[in-house]
């Protein structure tokens, strides 16, 4: 029998902080390269104040660095958060890809005669 185990306590802040769409816009964006807050700021319909704060949560899952030279704060994408992330939901896929499989196996061999034979019912 196959035992419950909850995901590491370390995905819960990354999945919180994924959970948001403008923290997922700043993500996105991150993804052409670094950018200052300002830069993060600009598309979204929220105040200076609402953006540092989201990138706060970035930070503490571990999806963003900052790096403050002057007055000038610079986020960049940190992307070792996201792999431990995929890891643990491409494990979840393929687990149930292979009970999805067994499934299919199943009930290919206990197909009754006349399915078998291509019968109508």
């Amino acid at each position: 029998m196959l035992q419950y185990r909850p995901p590491p306590a370390t995905l819960d802040p990354i999945f919180h902080a994924l959970a948001d769409p403008a923290r997922r816009g700043m993500l996105e964006r991150l993804t052409l390269g670094p950018a200052s807050v300002t830069q993060l700021a600009e598309p979204l319909p929220m105040s200076l104040s609402a953006v540092v704060q989201h990138l706060a949560v970035l930070e503490a899952s571990g999806l963003v660095r900052t790096q403050k030279v002057g007055r000038v704060r610079t986020c960049t994408l940190d992307t070792a958060a996201l792999t431990r992330a995929e890891t643990w939901i491409n494990e979840r896929r393929v687990a149930w890809e292979r009970r999805l499989d067994r499934l299919g196996e199943y009930l290919a061999q206990t197909k009754p005669d006349d399915e078998a034979r291509g019968g109508d019912r």
